[in-house]
């Protein structure tokens, strides 16, 4: 099965890139997700290898780094009716992809994260998305 691509919303206030940075082995358990559509993301689509985009939203607003799953959908250990996911860095991009700079790119204009009222913390990336934003990260 090919590897797919996915963007995780974090509130860097709550746990951002540097927090994932300090963290031992750079790993994490990404939980507290509590949207049905979300879990269900997690529980079902989300699997060991996939690539993620680290989204810091609220204030930044931006694209700051890609991460690798490394543990598939699991009892959220924060309340285990919901699903977790284990995710590692892989690479902070050289420049923050903004959510605006993001808007003015034709080849994204379909991606999840730019669609009014996408709201939601998991959220698919296109192989087309994930390149094109990679690229706009490395400068």
């Amino acid at each position: 099965m090919a590897r797919r691509r996915w963007l995780l919303k974090s509130d860097p206030e709550t746990f951002g890139w540097v927090d994932l940075e300090r963290a031992p082995r750079q790993r994490t358990v990404w939980d507290g997700v509590r949207n049905y559509q979300a879990r269900n993301t997690l529980r079902d689509d989300v699997a060991k290898g996939d690539g993620v985009l680290f989204y810091h939203s609220q204030t930044e607003k931006a694209v700051v780094g890609t991460c690798v799953v490394t543990r598939a959908g699991f009892p959220d250990p924060t309340d285990t009716s919901w699903t977790a996911i284990e995710i590692e860095l892989e690479a902070k991009l050289t420049v923050p992809v903004t959510l605006d700079a993001m808007r003015k790119v034709p080849g994204l204009a379909r991606m999840v994260l730019l669609q009014r009222g996408s709201r939601l913390s998991v959220q698919p990336v296109t192989e087309a998305e994930w390149r094109i934003v990679i690229a706009m990260g490395r400068g």
